[in-house]
């Protein structure tokens, strides 16, 4: 990833706090620190990183050091490296705000101002941490987040209010209010849902999608999607779906075609996800692996609602709205939707 000369010296003006004034009645108030050389530093200390300022200009040779990072291994042109994420988080830290509040909008704007240039843009998310997005895709520098860390007490709140939303939504709802905003997140593109008004050229896929790799090559994914739980039982009860009814419908999606209006050209789909709203039973996962096994196949994938509920929850998605909570008359929420 590369950014121009002028955007990484107006970066390391906002580093260095360079810009603005700290004399009363200034017209341009400072909203950035001033950092001497033994604080840049720190600065970049305070990131994991081995920079020290080593006497020239300050601004010229942050510039430089931001240069060297965005060399860095990264995931694609739409997120940049670790350490550079880590140093926007670090410059808009609340506690360094100066002449402004905790949320530091002035600090937020002048930082965009410089960041649009490239096609970026931060933001607070709700951990009060600061990230950057791509403007073209949405994607962000969260979208990879471990979903298996332990969550915050308010993580856990958002956790609870979707899984009560998955127990009533339906399956279109599943797909529309919950995956392809979760799969946006995660860097996909070019998703489209075939939804279940007419089924009639579905071959056994809801949704399609594509993913570019750091080296611009292009795979393309189906998902087949179930809102409730996926069982191995002889017999199929009324809200659970047996697994090799998926297996054949994933096998299905992956010998059929799809066409891609922006290559003008059919094209086949690399590999599978199934995907349930509920539980993937013990049983059935048995029976998948082995299937899968068996046919040396590493093309079909799964996911269960436990991972939905922690890649929703860790990547900072905005509750469906029929999750969210709902206001009472005095002024706060009610613990329960009214009926």
């Amino acid at each position: 990833m590369k950014f121009r000369r002028r955007t990484l010296e107006h970066l390391g003006d906002l580093i260095c706090g360079n810009l603005g004034s700290d004399e009363p009645g200034a017209t341009s108030p400072k909203y950035f620190p001033y950092r001497s050389s033994s604080y840049i530093t720190d600065f970049f200390g305070d990131i994991d990183t081995d920079w020290e300022h080593d006497g020239s200009t300050r601004h010229r040779w942050v510039a430089g050091v931001l240069e060297s990072m965005l060399a860095e291994p990264h995931d694609g042109p739409t997120r940049p490296p670790d350490s550079f994420c880590r140093l926007i988080d670090r410059l808009m830290d609340p506690g360094d705000a100066d002449n402004e509040g905790p949320d530091r909008p002035n600090a937020l704007r002048m930082l965009n101002e410089v960041l649009a240039r490239e096609g970026f843009e931060a933001f607070y998310a709700e951990d009060r941490h600061c990230y950057l997005r791509h403007i073209g895709t949405g994607a962000t520098s969260s979208a990879s987040p471990n979903p298996h860390r332990p969550l915050s007490p308010a993580e856990v709140e958002r956790r609870d209010r979707l899984v009560a939303y998955l127990d009533k939504c339906s399956e279109d709802q599943l797909i529309e209010d919950v995956l392809l905003p979760l799969f946006r997140q995660l860097g996909y593109h070019r998703i489209t849902f075939a939804g279940h008004k007419d089924k009639a050229l579905e071959y056994g896929k809801d949704i399609w999608m594509r993913y570019t790799l750091p080296t611009q090559h292009v795979l393309y994914f189906g998902i087949q999607v179930k809102r409730g739980k996926l069982d191995a039982a002889g017999v199929s009860r009324a809200a659970n779906t047996n697994i090799a009814e998926i297996h054949n419908q994933a096998l299905m999606m992956l010998a059929h075609e799809i066409f891609d209006p922006e290559l003008n050209r059919r094209v086949l789909v690399d590999h599978a996800f199934i995907v349930a709203g509920g539980e993937i039973t013990k049983a059935a996962r048995n029976w998948l692996g082995n299937a899968l096994d068996a046919a040396k196949r590493s093309q079909i994938m799964f996911m269960d609602r436990d991972d939905i509920l922690n890649l929703y929850t860790v990547t900072n998605l905005p509750l469906p709205g029929a999750a969210l909570p709902t206001p009472d008359p005095w002024g706060g929420f009610a613990a329960e939707p009214p009926f």
